[in-house]
């Protein structure tokens, strides 16, 4: 029975991925049609990889970090500085110029992903050292304040040679097709799922549950604890690389607070603690977003404008499905658990059985 399972949970996969791979292809041949969708799809892939690292940290040690956008910010403009044409550099840096020392650096697109994820991780172990020591809300504060402190640098009319000050770079190579543009999201998300179920997984794991007990056991605590920062740190810098990529210009403003509290967000509404519920989270919040911004513009019923329907209304309505969800799912919509083919299926077979139980219920009462 267990080796059936095992063949028929892999023959779904192989058909899901089959599936994703043939829409690819077709929104690929059909990018300038379905560009808007694309870039739709593109953005909450981007964002997968923050929550899912985010998710590391949060969900499966313990820590709580709200220092999301600076790591970002520092991936996605070592990305924009490596990978901008040499020959349009000019037209980029055309206030102050640009500096000697990176003048004449470039490198493709996925060294430069690297890179910016080592140096994330670099900050990262920098500054843990004294923060991770605090706990709770107070680590909260502190990350966010480095976040804060990482943009005011960016935009530091100092380093306007270096990273253009306020007025941002532009010209940053996008994505060479959707394959590049999905594939490197989903690599980073199974690399993080790969090691979360590994014995550094089960550590952290440890961490979060209770750190007493974890420390009785022989964790060496702040090890496992700045280990698993650096690890988060390294992708959250790889998603900001991806977004510089994917958005081809970029400035200070970009990473702002409200740019953490979008990553928590998603993490909250799929589940903390579950890998697939933030990437189900990425998808729901970005893509609602968008498709929610009819409730921005006028709506004519029959001569009567609805004084609803103006701009920001959008955000108003998005709120509420928000807290109805939160409402309904206390843990999120995943929980702490993942995805897998045989829950599936047991939630479709529940269906009717639920719905039998709903209708007796409701003939009882009219009763």
């Amino acid at each position: 029975m267990k080796k059936n399972a095992v063949s028929k949970n892999k023959l779904y996969t192989l058909a899901a991925l089959l599936v994703i791979i043939v829409l690819l292809a077709f929104l690929q041949a059909n990018s300038a049609q379905y560009s808007y969708q694309i870039s739709i799809l593109e953005r909450s892939a981007i964002y997968a990889v923050v929550a899912v690292s985010m998710n590391l940290l949060t969900g499966f040690t313990g820590l709580f970090s709200l220092g999301q956008a600076g790591f970002m910010a520092i991936g996605a403009y070592t990305v924009a500085i490596l990978t901008i044409p040499v020959e349009s550099r000019a037209s980029v840096y055309y206030v102050s110029g640009i500096s000697p020392a990176i003048a004449n650096l470039h490198c493709p697109y996925w060294l430069a992903l690297i890179i910016a994820g080592l140096l994330a991780a670099a900050m990262a172990a920098l500054i843990g050292i004294p923060v991770l020591r605090l706990k709770s809300d107070y680590l909260a504060i502190a990350t966010l304040g480095f976040s804060e402190i990482i943009r005011a640098v960016i935009a530091a009319p100092q380093l306007d040679k270096i990273t253009n000050g306020s007025y941002g770079l532009k010209s940053i190579p996008g994505f060479p097709n959707l394959f590049t543009a999905f594939g490197l999201p989903a690599l980073c998300i199974l690399l993080m799922l790969l090691l979360i179920n590994s014995s550094y997984g089960r550590a952290f794991k440890a961490l979060r549950e209770d750190e007493v007990a974890a420390q009785a056991m022989g964790l060496n605590l702040f090890r496992y604890k700045e280990l698993a920062f650096v690890i988060s740190s390294f992708f959250t810098g790889v998603g900001g690389g991806l977004l510089a990529i994917f958005m081809r210009s970029i400035d200070s403003k970009t990473f702002s607070i409200n740019l953490t509290y979008d990553i928590l967000l998603i993490v909250v509404l799929g589940g903390i603690g579950s890998i697939t519920g933030s990437v189900i989270g990425a998808f729901l919040v970005t893509a609602g977003r968008e498709w929610l911004r009819f409730f921005d513009n006028p709506l004519v019923i029959g001569g009567f404008e609805v004084p609803l329907f103006r701009s920001g209304f959008r955000m108003v309505i998005f709120s509420i499905l928000l807290m109805m969800v939160v409402l309904f799912y206390r843990r999120g919509i995943m929980g702490s658990n993942e995805f897998s083919w045989e829950g599936l299926g047991r939630l479709i077979r529940s269906i009717p059985s639920r719905l039998k139980r709903k209708s007796k219920a409701q003939k009882g009462d009219n009763a």
